[in-house]
């Protein structure tokens, strides 16, 4: 039953019957027990035979609130949301569209009222339902002309606004019914390279392509991107990264990196947390046993026009990096955790931070050679010169953090990892810790800068 196309009579009736099954709202998880097939084949069932990944056939929806209730805008480097939100006509039946508190938060900070937000990854229209909601004027495209029929429901509500987003079936490579210089802020979700498709095979669509063709393709984007955007206005793209052969795909700093290539500046370097992995149970001892982690963030990156066209990938002359190399040999652990962070998102009390964090990485890693805070051009010198001590298996931890320099962020992990270069080494898992404090969002007043709250662990493994 692996392949759709060419099934029997039998595999016939069974897709009938998951789609039946689908429309009375029985659960996935259900369904999958009563036939015997994946969560995977269920959805490419569903995206073949209705054009659309979809996990819920009723999307009518009875509005009960326009607004979110006890909004706050976000002032932190991190956003978590528990609830992915349920105002207006929101909801998660379109599958991997983003919380609608995030175009809700760029739409706030980065543009005003009357001004125009483009999103070129329409999806089932979030943004263009916030964009409506927050009286911004929205272009709205998608590749898929069934995920604008169901954008267009999804907006299809009385609300005292005078701007109605505008869709449009199109590709987010050629923007060429836009002029240069004509858009206020772009917000947009892309498929990730092959992890979750949205059509079934459809010509041009970028979820049907891996890494590689990605990435490149995305460089289009980037481009058409740069040419439409106004001068000293933002971009917003959120995107994920992936795992391969048990280690990770740094997708999320490649990605940057052909944005940074067409010309942006990166203004902020958001972490979206993610709050649907499970850790407890089956996958604490799985994560234990086979020592990965769950993947629990996302990239959020705001690019910048400049007003004047610079080299953005060129260094500053005056960075200045508080931390020097420190290494730590080994540490006596009085005693045994009783539990480990098993995702990709540590949060630990500000009272107990460097004790937390040090105890998770010499447990889970087995005393590594841990390097703190080095300096990205130097990285690859102090990694050669260890190399000699580390055998197969043996693992490297370096801790950094991003950096603000003249307004616009420097970020000091990717830069380790392009210039970490040893073909014996290969990173297996991109950490993202964070001090622990609800009142965060209280504490800080609003400014046109987050506060950078995270740091990053990058974790290497020596494969041979």
């Amino acid at each position: 039953m692996n392949n759709l196309k060419t099934i029997s009579q039998s595999d016939i009736n069974i897709q009938e019957a998951i789609l039946q099954e689908k429309a009375r709202g029985i659960p996935d998880i259900e369904i999958g027990r009563r036939y015997g097939v994946s969560f995977h084949y269920i959805e490419k069932l569903i995206t073949e035979k209705k054009g659309i990944n979809i996990s819920n056939f009723n999307v009518d929806k009875e509005i009960k609130s326009f607004y979110p209730k006890n909004f706050t805008e976000e002032k932190t480097t991190v956003w978590s949301f528990k609830s992915r939100g349920n105002w207006a006509t929101h909801s998660g039946e379109y599958r991997g569209n983003w919380s609608p508190y995030i175009p809700r938060n760029l739409i706030l900070r980065y543009s005003k009222e009357g001004e125009t937000v483009l999103d070129y990854f329409c999806g089932a229209g979030t943004t263009a339902v916030e964009s409506k909601l927050l009286r911004r004027k929205c272009i709205a495209l998608d590749i898929n002309k069934e995920a604008i029929k169901l954008a267009k429901q999804n907006v299809n509500f009385k609300f005292d606004n005078t701007y109605k987003p505008e869709f449009l079936v199109g590709d987010a490579r050629d923007l060429s019914n836009l002029t240069n210089n004509s858009i206020d802020l772009i917000c947009a979700h892309p498929p990730y390279a092959n992890i979750l498709n949205y059509t079934s095979n459809q010509k041009d669509d970028l979820s049907n392509l891996d890494i590689d063709e990605f990435l490149k393709e995305i460089k289009k984007v980037a481009e058409e991107s740069y040419r439409v955007l106004k001068p000293g206005r933002q971009c917003a793209i959120l995107i994920g990264d992936t795992r391969r052969k048990k280690c990770v795909i740094p997708l999320g700093f490649q990605f940057i990196d052909v944005y940074l290539r067409a010309g942006f500046k990166l203004k902020e370097l958001i972490i979206k947390r993610q709050h649907n992995c499970k850790t407890s149970g089956f996958w604490y001892a799985n994560s234990i046993k086979y020592n990965f982690l769950l993947l629990a963030h996302e990239h959020l990156p705001i690019f910048e026009k400049p007003i004047k066209k610079e080299q953005s990938i060129v260094k500053e002359n005056t960075f200045v990096y508080s931390g020097n190399e420190t290494t730590i040999k080994k540490i006596h652990l009085k005693k045994k955790f009783e539990e480990l962070e098993t995702t990709t998102v540590w949060n630990f009390p500000e009272n107990e931070f460097e004790k937390l964090l040090t105890k998770n990485v010499f447990e889970r890693y087995k005393n590594p050679l841990f390097i703190k805070f080095p300096i990205p051009e130097e990285i690859q010198k102090i990694i050669s010169e260890k190399i000699f001590i580390f055998k197969t298996g043996n693992f490297c931890v370096i801790q950094t953090k991003d950096v603000r320099i003249n307004g616009y962020i420097r970020p000091i992990a990717k830069e380790i990892i392009d210039n970490l270069k040893i073909d014996t080494l290969k990173i297996k898992e991109i950490i993202i810790v964070n001090t622990e404090n609800k009142n965060f969002n209280h504490q800080f007043p609003f400014s046109k800068e987050l506060k950078i709250t995270h740091q990053y662990l990058l974790v290497y493994e020596k494969i041979l």
